[in-house]
């Protein structure tokens, strides 16, 4: 897989200074954590899921989750978990025929249970290869211990050469956003994640389910953390697990809006400027669709998502794929000052001025963002000095799957 694979070579070329390098689930976990993105939750039950995982794949889709939980009604469960072997075989069938195995998304299921973890992992028998890992929500040390057990379980028996499985835990239950049981809960999983830490792709965050319990739910208009009570949750997760020692990749949370019908109160977030510097006329009508479709508000949040350390996002509808993704490529003048920090690591001096002119870069407190950023660019490539993000947002039809 690689990084907006709809580009033809010439667009490439015009887009980027340094183009996204290809991914398989055999690369490396830092880089493999990194290049999750945004990821495309699909309920498990739904028919057509292997074709659209194929037709989205043309689009750009990296990621897709194939959801055995909150997407699938109680009653639904024994037929989601059938689905969910035709799919792979299915997707399987293409591989054979089609595809070779790196041009295929990264596929996770999110499962209900350790139970039903443990089940899967059985029926699936060598379809399990198929899967970079299993998404396990409202994660606790109460059963996170079983879930990575059984994954850690799976890999110590695993075929030489076949792909590492991982686990994905989403932090949305009662005891992390309720104040009082916050930090232990926190610092318990964190624990826990310690001691499989070789199987952790991502650490997910569960804002619905967390805005739930409060009986909230965001408005278009407003960003998830706009919501105190979950950006003060998010804050200590953030401080938990995005310590660099740490080195996890925190995923941040779902934007729920995709439709032209919600009713907008305040003023638009997206400047016009660069939609018409790039595209003219159409990058006008581009930027009203994105208005009237909220997608302004989740380019907002991808933002402060990134400001803050998150690299991830989950997202439930295709129009979401390129705004997300095309957020995370790193501009010029990042590449550019990350690179001169960590190539002046030496101890020869503290501080030198931005090859734009613009800033100063510290040595020292800069490192660890520059190799950060350095990091993303791989994945998700280096834009030319004059490119923006808005040059790889035009859509096609896969994306109105």
């Amino acid at each position: 897989m690689r990084y907006f694979n709809y580009l033809t070579a010439e667009q490439e070329r015009a887009l980027f200074h340094s183009p996204p390098v290809s991914f398989n689930q055999k690369t490396d976990q830092a880089l493999l954590a990194c290049a999750v993105g945004a990821a495309l939750y699909m309920p498990a039950t739904r028919p057509d899921v292997p074709e659209d995982i194929l037709k989205l794949r043309e689009a750009g889709l990296v990621t897709a989750i194939m959801d055995l939980e909150d997407a699938v009604g109680d009653g639904e469960v024994n037929a989601a978990e059938e689905a969910v072997v035709r799919h792979l075989a299915l997707l399987s069938a293409y591989l054979d025929r089609d595809l070779d195995a790196g041009e295929l998304p990264l596929l996770f299921i999110r499962v209900r249970s350790p139970e039903q973890l443990e089940r899967l992992i059985f029926r699936l028998g060598s379809l399990i290869t198929m899967l970079t890992g299993f998404v396990f929500p409202k994660f606790s040390v109460d059963n996170g211990r079983a879930y990575f057990e059984t994954v850690a379980e799976y890999n110590r028996l695993r075929v030489s050469g076949d792909p590492v499985l991982y686990g994905m835990p989403i932090l949305e239950s009662a005891p992390i956003i309720y104040r009082e049981s916050r930090l232990d809960s926190l610092l318990a999983i964190r624990g826990l994640l310690r001691e499989y830490r070789e199987y952790v792709l991502n650490v997910r965050i569960g804002a619905t389910d967390f805005s739930s319990l409060f009986g909230l739910r965001r408005s278009p208009d407003i960003s998830i953390y706009d919501l105190t009570p979950i950006r003060d949750c998010i804050s200590d997760i953030i401080n938990v697990f995005g310590r660099v020692e740490e080195g996890y990749v925190i995923s941040g949370p779902v934007w729920e809006y995709f439709s032209g019908k919600n009713h907008r109160v305040l003023r638009p977030q997206l400047w016009q400027t660069p939609f018409e510097d790039t595209f003219g006329k159409y990058g006008k009508e581009m930027r009203s669709h994105y208005i009237s479709s909220a997608i302004d508000g989740l380019i907002r949040e991808v933002l402060l998502d990134k400001e803050n350390g998150i690299v991830g996002k989950t997202i439930i509808h295709p129009s979401h794929l390129r705004p997300v993704q095309a957020m995370y490529t790193v501009m010029h003048e990042e590449y550019v000052d990350a690179l001169s920090i960590v190539e002046s690591n030496d101890g020869s001096r503290g501080v030198l001025r931005s090859e734009y002119a613009n800033k100063m870069n510290e040595i020292k407190p800069h490192l660890n963002w520059a190799q950060r950023i350095l990091l993303r660019s791989q994945i998700y490539g280096v834009l030319h000095e004059q490119q923006h993000f808005v040059g790889l947002l035009p859509e096609n039809e896969y994306t109105h799957v």
